[in-house]
């Protein structure tokens, strides 16, 4: 049900290697327009992630700038190794965060989330395959209202729960869906909540269905 990392990343990734000197390193950045790049090693491994934020301090502390003195000292001493570095050996973050093709959309979201970070080099047996972005991660919201209401009346409703549709109403506006009518268990009625719920494209469910009252106790 839940979307892939293989299904919106994207695999022509622009990558830089170990050696590759600051200007070529800001340079694919500002060409290809994309906030970091994986660094890969002769195998073509991942190595590290270069960002625009690694390539700030030079620019920042090397020009005088005087603001950091208020960082703290483990820091300070890192951004000014930073300022310093000439490759991206020098300047990548290490180790760094990757996923896999088939790893579930919702564990990259979160590794952006956590790690504040705006894209993931995408592996296979440490080998870049490929790269997704905040934006990739967004793309699934995309998804037509219409699609996600066929979804759920043929693949949830007939064939996951063997449900007459008829005794539902499905609507979906915006992403939004409506569920309408009464679970033969309040069981059942909550299954079918959390997994469309979890469905790709939907923002949020309404649960508005008619619950049988619980049995009495004996």
């Amino acid at each position: 049900m839940s979307a892939r990392v293989a299904d919106v990343m994207t695999t022509n990734a622009v990558a830089v290697r170990a050696n590759a000197p600051f200007k070529e390193i800001a340079a694919r950045l500002r060409d290809h327009r994309v906030s970091a790049l994986p660094v890969i090693d002769s195998d073509d491994k991942v190595i590290g992630v270069v960002s625009e934020a690694d390539l700030l301090p030079k620019e920042a502390l090397e020009a005088g700038y005087k603001g950091h003195r208020g960082l703290s000292g483990l820091r300070h001493r890192t951004e000014r190794e930073k300022a310093r570095a000439i490759t991206a050996a020098d300047l990548m973050s290490r180790p760094p965060l990757t996923v896999g093709r088939s790893d579930l959309l919702s564990h990259a979201a979160h590794l952006m989330y956590d790690n504040r970070i705006t894209c993931l080099p995408v592996v296979d047996r440490e080998r870049l395959v490929g790269i997704i972005s905040r934006a990739d991660v967004l793309s699934v919201f995309g998804r037509v209202d219409a699609d996600i209401r066929r979804e759920i009346v043929d693949k949830i409703l007939l064939r996951e729960f063997l449900a007459d549709p008829a005794r539902f109403t499905v609507t979906v506006r915006n992403g939004v869906v409506s569920l309408k009518g009464r679970p033969e268990t309040a069981e059942i009625g909550h299954d079918l909540v959390a997994i469309v719920r979890h469905m790709e494209g939907v923002v949020a469910v309404r649960d508005k269905l008619t619950y049988p009252p619980a049995a009495a106790a004996r």
